[in-house]
């Protein structure tokens, strides 16, 4: 069965030897992308943040790194993101086909903002694609978090009026789950919509792991960087997520 990996939340800055909170953006995704290429995806998939600092340069270090990826990758922005640069680096696809399975990008970033929307404009054309394409399961990405994480500051920016979202999914059980970043943890719960439950699963950051189930910003002291991987069944989706030892 076709193999997903999904990186997320890179912030990396033009400076190669920028540092984050807990060590060096650029390394830490140097260790990931290696790990990935250990697990020989069908496709990668980068959920968002990949600048820290807005930078062309900054999206053209991502791109070489993540060039030495053994598999096929798309991207796609998150609120640390600036469209501009980031799709004159690299196009940013709508949607990829993997095996079976359709898989929809949804760009939830708005300009200078934290947290996510999808507006009515964006929501009545993911109506349409589902409407109108074949009778494949369907796997939609974002960046923000369409559920409850836990952790009250992160909620307040995840994506803002999501029950619109669940309102304009409710018709297409196609829809087998999403999959997201932003929140900087992995975690997996379940949304119960139109008689069934969607999973949303979130994914590790390369960097900066924050610490979950915290009222207020804080970095998590232990967690490793890490990626999610999907394994994309006749319908089904088995998930696992992956550490990295950085300490090397």
């Amino acid at each position: 069965m076709p193999r997903l990996i999904q990186i997320s939340d890179c912030h990396l800055c033009a400076d190669p030897r920028a540092r984050g909170r807990r060590g060096v953006p650029l390394r830490q995704l140097e260790a990931v992308v290696a790990a990935v290429n250990h697990e020989r995806p069908d496709r990668v998939l980068v959920t968002g943040d990949i600048s820290n600092d807005d930078s062309p340069a900054s999206y053209a270090l991502a791109r070489r790194t993540l060039d030495t990826l053994e598999a096929p990758w798309e991207w796609l922005p998150g609120n640390h993101d600036v469209i501009e640069p980031m799709a004159a680096t690299r196009p940013l696809p709508a949607e990829l086909t993997l095996g079976n399975w359709r898989i929809l990008l949804l760009d939830t970033h708005l300009p200078g903002k934290p947290h996510g929307e999808l507006g009515e404009a964006a929501l009545k054309a993911l109506a349409r694609r589902l409407a109108a394409g074949p009778e494949r399961p369907v796997l939609i990405a974002m960046h923000h978090p369409p559920v409850a994480v836990g952790s009250a500051w992160l909620d307040a920016i995840g994506l803002h009026h999501a029950e619109a979202l669940w309102a304009t999914l409710a018709p297409f059980p196609q829809v087998k789950a999403i999959l997201c970043g932003h929140a900087h943890q992995a975690f997996a719960t379940r949304r119960a919509v139109g008689g069934r439950s969607i999973p949303v699963y979130g994914c590790p950051s390369v960097t900066d792991p924050f610490l979950p189930g915290s009222e207020t910003f804080a970095v998590d002291p232990v967690t490793r960087p890490g990626f999610r991987v999907f394994e994309l069944g006749e319908g089904e989706v088995e998930t696992r997520v992956e550490r990295v030892d950085i300490s090397k």
